[in-house]
């Protein structure tokens, strides 16, 4: 099979979808792997590394693009990327099309594309395998960030987020208690800072106090309860996560308001729409604001800050999947791995996924449906 990486912006997005490791492994199996020149190097991986691991250098997207059968970044593809492609052709990188602008899904379906989102694809215990390994990275992220700019010099409130003797610790609230909730509560804890988790769901919330063996405080994530953990709070992080859907405002405007000044939030929700009401998407290059007094850092692509981790735990992610669909082919490959089926958005200019159709107002198509129906193009 051909398969192409793109390079990314370079500014706002460091990472690469596959590191050389990753590379050499997919050459091993008999494949061929088209890497657009310098694709890596914000990550610190030279092109020379991957000529040596077998990829062929190629100096344009377009290139790239119509060398391959399956064409992997990390960021959402631009619509200039996505007109490129020809029918029939595999698109995977983080999607997040709900939040999207509607011109991309209307693009992709339009070229028949296989689009496929990462953070979409499931593993047989319907797990988010590759969101999880970004979320461990960003959950790890939140609480160095938190902690940087709670320093005076930054605008923060001048505090340590952990504790020394004779002065009380700073107050974390968490805001989900999934994979970033969870290693954001860990980190916490580590520095010493007092740790509320709030989540809708109880038997998480249970889980956590076992695993932490009853050092953080727990609550339901009701209106009133949200509210009081953040007008007490010096660090909120935001890690709720709605599969493939926006996520919901559980703290309000009003709420923000309400906060001390020179607090921080850290919405690592953002690129599914943000938790906070008062968020917007910021960059790496620019990643806070203050509204109403409070330090805002929403960077949707949070990871970006370590490329070199994020992009290393990237490859190990996707890379059993790109083994499975370069053995079989795209289309035996989703019909026999549900889950990977699972991260298909679009495919031969259908809306395969429930959550996007409803957001656009789109004809939703079941995939196995679509599979029995179409013999594909050359990708399959």
């Amino acid at each position: 099979m051909d398969i192409g990486i793109l390079k990314e912006d370079g500014i706002n997005e460091r990472r690469v979808a596959l590191s050389p490791a990753g590379v050499q492994s997919l050459i091993g199996m008999g494949n061929n792997v088209y890497l657009e020149q310098q694709a890596g190097v914000a990550a610190l991986f030279q092109d020379e590394e991957y000529r040596d691991a077998g990829a062929l250098i190629s100096y344009s997207a377009e290139e790239v693009i119509n060398r391959s059968q399956l064409v992997l970044k990390v960021s959402s593809p631009t619509d200039f990327e996505v007109s490129m492609c020809s029918p029939g052709q595999v698109l995977l990188s983080f999607m997040h099309l709900a939040v999207s602008q509607r011109r991309l899904i209307e693009t992709l379906l339009h070229q028949r594309v296989t689009a496929i989102g990462f953070e979409l694809i499931e593993n047989a215990r319907g797990d988010l395998p590759i969101l999880q390994m970004m979320s461990e990275i960003a959950g790890q992220l939140a609480i160095q960030v938190g902690a940087h700019y709670l320093q005076g010099r930054e605008g923060g409130r001048g505090i340590l987020l952990g504790s020394i003797p004779g002065v009380p610790p700073s107050t974390v609230v968490i805001l989900g208690a999934g994979t970033v909730g969870r290693t954001s509560a860990r980190v916490a804890l580590g520095m010493g800072a007092n740790v509320a988790v709030l989540d809708r769901d109880i038997g998480r919330l249970r889980d956590l106090e076992q695993m932490f063996q009853w050092r953080i405080a727990t609550a339901m994530a009701t209106a009133p309860n949200v509210a009081k953990a953040v007008r007490f709070a010096d660090l909120v992080i935001g890690a709720v996560l709605l599969k493939g859907e926006k996520a919901p405002h559980l703290v309000t405007e009003e709420m923000v308001k309400e906060m001390k000044a020179g607090s921080v939030i850290i919405d690592a929700s953002i690129d599914q729409g943000g938790c906070v009401e008062t968020s917007r998407p910021t960059t790496i290059e620019d990643p806070v604001f203050i509204r109403h007094g409070v330090i805002h850092y929403c960077v949707p692509n949070m990871t970006t800050a370590v490329a070199r981790t994020a992009s290393a735990a990237l490859t190990n992610a996707i890379l059993p999947y790109l083994q499975e669909v370069s053995e079989l082919g795209v289309i035996p490959a989703l019909r026999r791995n549900v889950g990977l089926g699972k991260g298909v958005c679009t495919y031969e200019g259908h809306c395969t996924n429930e959550s996007v159709a409803k957001v656009f107002g789109l004809k939703y198509s079941h995939l196995s449906y679509l599979l029995s129906s179409f013999s594909g193009h050359s990708s399959n």
